[in-house]
């Protein structure tokens, strides 16, 4: 029985209404196929796995779909099962790769087979892949082409850098800029993905495939096709997301939190030896405190971030972080999250990242040794915050009046009365 194909192969878009993420690009290119306004040539452009090559796919789709014009592909006809998913592709569709075909030899045998007809469909269409990587004498010998094409003949350029697209090429094609897609869309989507494949999906661990992702939707679904094939009968875990993707348990970023919110130097340094001993990576460690100082601060101006959904967080881990911000004062949560970003800049190529740990940690320990701004401004939280607690009144308030033999000679004099006139 052979294994199932890729999540991200499974559930690649057919039509551009399946695009997620980018509307932006699929309604006016959904319009000008309905309208017969299309272009000879497109250069698609954004982060890798956006959904470039698949909507120059459907593209193609579209062109050569009988029913055209027409938005979206019918998936009935020839054309349309041949470049379905799993169909065998079409003669009259050639995707070039022109990191091994971009040369201006490549370039002149296109140049040369672009002259014929296609064989089966109104257009033969080409895809060129990883444009950027086209040299500049290949994209002269194909700027003719694309400049002035026979008409059966369509461009679609696809890349990560279209600045590296010379600018005669790019002047000749309509440009169509892609983007990351949004945290949230791709958290919805995941679970619908993952209740289609019948795998449940704990809620703590969306966002972690989702930060795992960085908005890519390949990258994404690849991180969750590792977690649905590791998954058991419990289906995907918060520990099962966190131990494989190698971020750092919400447990331990909780401890190290409330301990340098009590200033307890001993459980900060307990945690830090904790994540040494459990094999986990300080330079990882790191950036997780500094993400969890960030929510903090938000927390802090906002207090209904988690629940406005300004943070992605569980229900539960919100609440937490309401009730640690409450226990800092801003000036220390900024001082604390700039000392920690600082410290990661200097891990990177660091030999010993566990010393810069615990170094980090002693500085935001020591608010007291900080004769900066920042410094003094988180003395004055602890103090406003002590106050608070204990309830200590004013100083004009507090100082009780000096019995008499205390006061100074000036005050125990009583003033004389003026005399009477006569």
């Amino acid at each position: 029985m052979e294994s199932p194909l890729a999540l991200y192969r499974r559930y690649r878009p057919e039509t551009f209404q399946e695009v997620i993420g980018q509307e932006h690009v699929t309604e006016p290119l959904r319009a000008a196929l309905a309208n017969n306004r299309v272009n000879h040539a497109y250069l698609f452009s954004g982060p890798r796995g956006c959904g470039k090559t698949t909507s120059a796919r459907i593209l193609a789709r579209a062109l050569n779909c009988e029913l055209a014009p027409v938005a979206d592909p019918c998936g009935e006809c020839d054309s349309c099962r041949d470049l379905a998913r799993g169909g065998p592709g079409s003669i009259d569709v050639i995707e070039i790769d022109a990191a091994s075909h971009g040369g201006v030899d490549d370039a002149r045998d296109l140049r040369e087979k672009a002259f014929f007809a296609p064989v089966r469909s109104r257009y033969k269409v080409y895809i060129i892949d990883e444009a950027h990587m086209v040299t500049t004498q290949g994209f002269n010998a194909l700027l003719k082409l694309v400049e002035e094409p026979p008409p059966h003949l369509r461009f679609i350029f696809a890349t990560t850098e279209p600045d590296k697209v010379i600018p005669t090429i790019r002047s000749r094609t309509h440009h169509y800029p892609f983007r990351l897609i949004p945290p949230r869309l791709l958290s919805s989507y995941l679970t619908e993905l993952s209740g289609q494949e019948g795998v449940s999906i704990e809620p703590a661990a969306l966002p972690l495939v989702v930060r795992a992702g960085a908005g890519s939707a390949r990258d994404t679904l690849s991180v969750l096709d590792q977690l649905l094939g590791g998954a058991g009968a419990e289906g995907v875990t918060y520990a099962l997301a966190s131990g494989l993707l190698g971020y750092t348990p919400d447990t331990l970023l909780d401890e190290v939190v409330d301990a340098f919110a009590a200033g307890d130097g001993s459980a900060v340094f307990g945690v830090v030896d904790k994540v040494i001993e459990t094999g986990q990576d300080p330079r990882r460690f790191t950036e997780d405190l500094l993400r969890r100082l960030r929510d903090l601060v938000i927390v802090s101006a906002v207090p209904d971030a988690p629940a406005s959904g300004l943070i992605d967080v569980s229900e539960d881990q919100g609440e937490r972080l309401v009730s640690q911000a409450a226990r800092f004062g801003a000036a220390e949560l900024t001082r604390a999250a700039d000392l920690v970003a600082t410290g990661l800049t200097e891990m990177r190529g660091a030999t010993a990242p566990r010393l810069l740990l615990e170094l980090i940690c002693a500085r935001v320990l020591l608010p007291g040794a900080d004769h900066s701004t920042d410094g003094v401004l988180a003395r004055l939280d602890r103090l406003e915050r002590r106050a608070a607690i204990s309830g200590t009144p004013s100083a004009e308030q507090a100082a009780p009046p000096l019995p008499a033999q205390d006061r100074p000679a000036h005050a125990r004099t009583a003033p004389r009365e003026p005399e009477s006139a006569p």
